[in-house]
């Protein structure tokens, strides 16, 4: 999950590049487009396995239930976060509508309450 968090910091990084661009007026550079979801759509999809994957490990690695922690449902807000980030994302790539502030406020939201899931997974720890 370290690693996928790391990844949606790098997206996040070049969503704000292009948020920042915007609002100055500047032109976006098509390779900034692209990078952003270069590293927002594998991003998203490993944290989507890493959060299916966390109530697994919890029951039947460790015996223990699988959202009795503040950790999970710290988890679950971050996932419901992401996802609409990514929502509003493709949207976004499609063309369908232009929620820029929305898409950038819930991928702000989504990685502080991720960081915030991690702190507390690590009461979790073996």
């Amino acid at each position: 999950m370290a690693s996928s968090l790391a990844l949606a910091g790098l997206a996040l990084r070049a969503g704000l590049a292009l948020r920042s661009a915007r609002r100055r007026g500047a032109r976006r550079r098509p390779d900034d487009v692209a990078r952003h979801l270069a590293r927002a759509k594998p991003a998203v999809a490993l944290l989507a396995v890493g959060f299916v994957g966390g109530p697994v490990s919890m029951a039947w690695l460790r015996g223990r239930a699988p959202f009795a922690s503040a950790h999970a449902w710290i988890g679950i807000a971050a996932i419901a976060l992401f996802l609409a980030t990514a929502w509003l994302g493709r949207r976004l790539e499609r063309g369908r509508a232009r929620p820029v502030d929305a898409h950038a406020l819930l991928a702000v939201l989504a990685v502080l309450t991720a960081a915030l899931a991690a702190a507390t997974g690590f009461a979790l720890l073996p």
